[in-house]
């Protein structure tokens, strides 16, 4: 029972037996298990009928009963191992103990403290949701409230602040270190699932970007770290009829340098799993982060495993344009209006981030080191290929020797990120067996 939603269907109706129930048909509610100051993110699905409670943990069955505010349930799994709730609702809230077997000591039991927050999962066909940030989360973390509740299908538009925590208006909302827009709650979206992410629009919402001149530390020669005074901000200025961008207030050998825009979100994310500790929104990993990844653009679409219930999606860092390993450490950082939907895919494997455009299929591979990224990048695809293909590692490693395109993403961060991609054009006479793509 490591991830649940709460689902309750068929209204509890008053009963002579006792007073009628708190709860409200169909309801969804998002629980959290105090575990020694861990939160674990639970799911459950239970029907009311009358007072009795029966429904699902997972593959866990539940029993129990529902008497005006106060929840009691068991959830028993194969083994007969039980799970203990007792809680209370009020006011949309629900907030009891529950009771899990010792992790050390055989027999034992332990109490924990359970909160839930009662979700409206969307209803009907999928539609256009627009949601207007007020605040914004430094990680990627499953402990924050859904920010707003979407379905697969689902058109979301909504916007992003810059790295600095500066909105299209030029006001400071929230701090620096990439502060991103969410999380999103995806109905339906369960650990082990792997969320499609559907970048369907990417538009400039303002007329600066800022960045630095100068060289990230791994771009960065002996020869060049001795040039001073590298490292200041620069201004650039944002011609959104037009497309391009150009120094605002350039030096002499740049007075004519104008570059065509091409909006990218550097940081799209999920919440890490159970066990791991929220991760900063400048960290990157098999969740996503801020993977600055330059193919991730308007018509792209990013998949990613799911760790939580719901996924939690977050996303931001938006760039007007950044260069391959983005190594003036800031790309034209700006904020955007964005517009994406999900799709759920079945679970399988994702030992990284992967990224579909119109003309390739690419694997970001994040470490420490370069050397390593590569490494991530080469297992990645060829999973991706024996996964959609059935093709042998022999067989892939033939395919990549002939086909494969690495690039820098990011050196910028505090691991680097090495893309691998391969032209869809090349792998257009092979049979696929499964596919996890558009």
């Amino acid at each position: 029972m490591r991830h649940l939603i709460l689902g309750l269907a068929a209204a509890a109706v008053s009963s002579a037996l006792g007073a009628p129930s708190a709860l409200a048909a169909p309801e969804t509610w998002l629980l959290s298990v105090d575990r020694w100051g861990n939160a674990e993110h639970a799911a459950l699905t239970l029907e009311a009928s009358g007072h009795v409670l029966t429904g699902r943990l997972d593959d866990w069955t539940i029993s129990g009963r529902t008497d005006g505010e106060r929840l009691t349930f068991t959830a028993t799994d194969g083994d007969g191992d039980v799970r203990r709730f007792e809680a209370t609702v009020r006011n949309g809230v629900l907030t009891g103990t529950a009771d899990y077997e010792d992790t050390s000591n055989t027999g034992a039991r332990v109490r924990h403290a359970v909160t839930g927050l009662r979700l409206v999962l969307p209803d009907g066909p999928p539609t256009r949701r627009t949601y207007d940030p007020q605040t914004f989360s430094n990680t990627f973390t499953a402990d924050l409230a859904p920010a707003m509740v979407i379905q697969p299908g689902d058109v979301v538009a909504t916007r992003t602040i810059d790295s600095g925590g500066v909105d299209a208006q030029g006001r400071t909302v929230a701090l620096y270190g990439n502060p991103q827009t969410g999380p999103f709650f995806v109905a339906g979206a369960e650990a082990g699932d792997v969320l499609a992410i559907h970048i369907r629009k990417l538009s400039l919402n303002r007329d600066w970007a800022d960045s630095l001149d100068g060289f990230s530390g791994r771009a960065l020669s002996q020869g060049l770290a001795r040039v001073p005074d590298l490292g200041a901000r620069v201004r650039w200025r944002l011609d959104r009829a037009a497309g391009t961008a150009r120094l605002d207030n350039p030096p002499e050998g740049l007075k004519d340098y104008v570059v065509p825009v091409r909006p990218m979100l550097g940081g799209l994310g999920v919440a890490p799993d159970f066990g791991f500790p929220a991760q900063s929104a400048g960290d990157t990993g098999r969740h996503g982060g801020n993977m600055d990844l330059n193919a991730i653009g308007e018509g792209a679409t990013v998949y990613l495993p799911v760790f939580q219930p719901g996924a939690m999606l977050f996303l931001g860092d938006g760039h007007a344009l950044q260069g391959d390993g983005e190594t003036t450490q800031w790309a034209l950082e700006t904020s955007l209006d964005v517009e994406f939907s999900v799709e759920i895919l079945p679970s399988r494997p994702l030992s990284a981030p992967r990224v579909e455009t119109a003309d390739r299929i690419t694997v970001l591979g994040q470490a420490p080191s370069l050397d390593e990224a590569v490494r991530a990048a080469t297992g990645g695809m060829v999973q991706w290929l024996q996964q959609d293909y059935g093709l042998t590692v022999s067989e892939a490693s033939m395919i990549l020797g002939t086909a494969a395109e690495y690039r820098v993403a990011t050196l910028a961060g505090r691991n680097a990120g090495l893309s691998l991609s391969l032209d869809k054009g090349r792998l257009a006479g092979l049979k696929r067996v499964q596919s996890s793509s558009r």
